[in-house]
Formats: C-alpha cells, structure tokens, sequence
C-alpha cells in the first residue's frame, strides 16, 4: 500500500515530462532530505556476493543515478546497494528528446536515453567524494557513441574507478547506441573480457583485491547467445553477470506509446528476464553470481527471481510507479518472509524454480 506522500509525490510528477521528472527526483535526493523511513531489515536477508557483504539483496539499478549524484540518498531508503552509471570516457548529451516514456497502464518505461552523462572525470570526482560514507556503490561502464575503439573506452572505465568503486558492471547490452550489442558475441566477447580483466588486475595494486567486475547482457538473446556467454565468461573467471538490460520487445505492452523506439522496462519485462535469467542459471552452473533485474516492483517479483537463479535483484521502474516507500516495503516483506519460512538466509531460496522458468517459451 502507497503512502500518502508517494501517492502525492507521483501525482505532481506524472503531470510533468517523463525526463523532466527524473531529474527533480535525482535532485531530491541529492538534497538528503528524508524521502522514506528507513526500513528495519532482518540479518536473514543478508547476502554476500564477489567478496562483498551485502545488507540485503535488493538493489537499485544503473540508469536512474547515472551521475552518481543520488546514490547516499538511495542508499537511504534501504537499497542494500546501489549501481551508477553508465558512464562513458567522455562527457555526451545522448539521443534527441523526447527519450523517456511512461507507460503508466502498463507499468512500464520506454528509454532511448544514448548513455547521457558527464563522463568519467566528473563521475569519479564524486565517487571519490563519498569516501567513507559506507555503503555499496558500483560503477556501470560503457562505451561513447561515436568511439573508434569500443573496447579501448571500457578499459578507460576500468583505470578510472577500479580503485574507488565497489564493484564494475560492464554494459554491452543496451539498446540504444547503434552497434553496442555485437560485443555479446562471442569472439567480440572474449577480447573486450579479455582486455578490461588486465586492465582490472593492473588497478589492483591500488586495493587490497581486485575489483569485482560483472557483465549486463541484454533479454533479447537466442539460447546459442546465452551459451556463448555463458561459455566465455566462464573461461575468463568474471564475477557474475547481470540479467537483464532492457528489451525490444513489445509482448504485453498495450500502451499507445509501445511503438516508440527503445529499451522497454517494468512489469512487462519481468517474465522475459526471469526466463533468461533461469536459462543463464542452468548454462553458468551453481557458483557464479547472478543479479536479477526486470519488473522488480514487490516482494513476490524480487523472491521469484531469486527462485529462478538470482544472488540478488534490482530494480529501476518499480521505484518510478512504486515510490520511495516501496524498498522499505519490500525489505520489510522480505524479511517477514525469511522469518515465516524458517530460513536463516535467502540463499536457501535460490534455484528452487530454476528449472520451470528455464522451461518456459520466450515469446
């Protein structure tokens, strides 16, 4: 249930521009006033991930605090951690608007964004401003529009942050750069692995441990793609991946908005990210850690994606129509949960439903 203030909150931002709005909360929560409670999350939920102890395993996805610019104040609505991004080596405005769409009937958002942000010197100058504030904050990197050397500007996103972030997400999925998503293949695949791992194993002597580095694969992938991948970051002893980016695909939609172009995000992606998800569970084995991200929006979404694979989940969308009471609520359920069933910690939970979700048909 809605507090009152998310319920005002979301009727004065709804009337505004769908970009616009994104904006007014990224500087709401910059200004560290308290947007929500802080939730009382039992110790069952916590989760420990590439060397990593996390409070608990929900949390907020790259794309809303691109700048890292929100994340303390995120952090402060009971995310157990936050990923920012994605930042590219130079600083670039993105894709013309109109490029964010709400699809309030379907609970869904619709983003041809183009990895609008300020760059990797900016990004890092705040990161390294919040030293010592606690908390789990990774970076996502990518690469800009118009490189030469795509690979070449992920190992620039490795020198910059990591020595400062928790952990490094490698965004090769997104939609909405022309030509991005061929580094999923496999021979592409391999070299940028190959060339941002030595990259990351020369920042390690700035650390006590190499970062943990963690690939974002798109939900649009054939299951000889998810083979590969699966193939290849096996071989290269990655961290973990993340499941999924946004989709293309319109099944579900029924907003007259669903022709725009761009990555479709929210309810409607939940099921063609779990199934993904649970098929990449099954290829990658038991021990390499997964990140559940797609349609997110309550306690029931986030446990499934644990039963289908996931160590832990994020969410994007769920917190624009859900609001910022909405990770408190979903904790609170979490833990109730955990207590109900007897489980001392989540990962009791994990695989459970991996077969039948692996089993189903990606439409």
């Amino acid at each position: 249930m809605k507090s009152l203030l998310d319920k005002i909150a979301r009727q004065a931002l709804f009337r505004m521009d769908s970009e616009r709005a994104h904006n007014l909360a990224i500087m709401a929560f910059k200004s560290g006033m308290p947007l929500a409670r802080p939730p009382q999350v039992s110790k069952r939920l916590k989760t420990i991930v590439g060397g990593m102890v996390f409070p608990n395993p929900l949390g907020m996805a790259a794309g809303f605090d691109k700048n890292a610019e929100a994340a303390d104040g995120l952090l402060q609505l009971g995310f157990g951690f936050v990923e920012c991004g994605t930042v590219t080596p130079l600083p670039q405005e993105g894709n013309p608007k109109p490029r964010l769409f709400r699809l309030e009937e379907d609970s869904a958002l619709i983003n041809r964004m183009g990895f609008n942000n300020h760059g990797i010197a900016s990004v890092r100058k705040r990161i390294i401003d919040r030293a010592g504030k606690g908390g789990i904050v990774g970076v996502n990197i990518g690469a800009n529009k118009d490189s030469e050397d795509r690979i070449a500007d992920y190992e620039a996103g490795v020198r910059a942050f990591g020595d400062i972030a928790s952990y490094l997400a490698v965004n090769i999925s997104s939609p909405n750069t022309a030509g991005l998503r061929s580094l999923q293949d496999r021979a592409n695949l391999s070299e940028l692995l190959s060339r941002v791992l030595a990259r990351r194993n020369e920042v390690a002597k700035l650390r006590r441990a190499p970062v943990p580095l963690f690939l974002k694969i798109a939900p649009d992938l054939t299951d000889a793609a998810l083979s590969d991948i699966a193939d290849v970051a096996l071989d290269k002893r990655i961290d973990g991946l993340i499941v999924s980016n946004t989709t293309l695909s319109r099944t579900g939609v029924t907003s007259r908005l669903a022709h725009e172009t761009g990555g479709l995000s929210g309810l409607p992606l939940f099921e063609r990210s779990t199934i993904v998800l649970a098929k990449l569970r099954l290829l990658i084995g038991p021990a390499m850690p997964l990140i559940g991200v797609g349609g997110v929006d309550s306690s029931e979404t986030a446990l499934e994606k644990i039963r289908a694979g996931a160590d832990l989940v994020q969410m994007y969308s769920g917190l624009i129509f859900g609001g910022t009471c909405l990770p408190g609520r979903i904790l609170a359920d979490m833990s109730a949960f955990a207590q109900r069933e007897n489980l001392s910690s989540l990962r009791q939970l994990r695989d459970t439903r991996v077969d039948e979700w692996a089993a189903r048909r990606l439409d």
